[in-house]
């Protein structure tokens, strides 16, 4: 069940195990780069949102995380996630990782779409774009 009130179009359940703790007995840091990408690829690669040319694939140019609190297992985390610009070949997530309701970090992602065979940008289709522009990220009232 998830969080009505973590603002983001896209929310996605992580379940955290054992061998995800470090020494101090949270998850490793590492670990919320894996929580991110969760909430990205199901955007990305769900072909009900996105179809992928065959020559075309993601990759990131950019990962910024801002660590908030800590992560404790046993349990699971939300991981809600927004599309803050689309460009022409780049998309902009805006990312964030809840655990009970605590926010323990945010984060934003540039990816961009490239083609395979060149490894240069690639841009986006307008049907692509499309889809994409259902999880911009809504303002918040003040």
């Amino acid at each position: 069940m998830h969080n009505n009130s973590i603002p983001y179009p896209l929310i996605t359940t992580d379940k955290l195990r054992y061998a995800d703790t470090d020494r101090q007995g949270h998850i490793n840091n590492a670990l919320f780069s894996t929580f991110l990408e969760t909430g990205r690829v199901e955007i990305l690669y769900n072909p009900r949102i996105i179809e992928l040319s065959n020559d075309a694939e993601f990759v990131i140019a950019h990962l910024s995380i801002q660590f908030m609190n800590e992560i404790l297992w046993p349990g699971s985390i939300e991981t809600g996630t927004s599309i803050k610009k689309i460009g022409t070949s780049s998309i902009i997530f805006e990312q964030a990782i809840y655990q009970m309701q605590k926010q323990c970090a945010s984060a934003e992602t540039v990816i961009v779409q490239i083609s395979k065979t060149t490894r240069q940008p690639l841009p986006l289709d307008n049907k692509k774009i499309d889809e994409l522009k259902k999880y911009l990220k809504q303002k918040q009232p003040e």
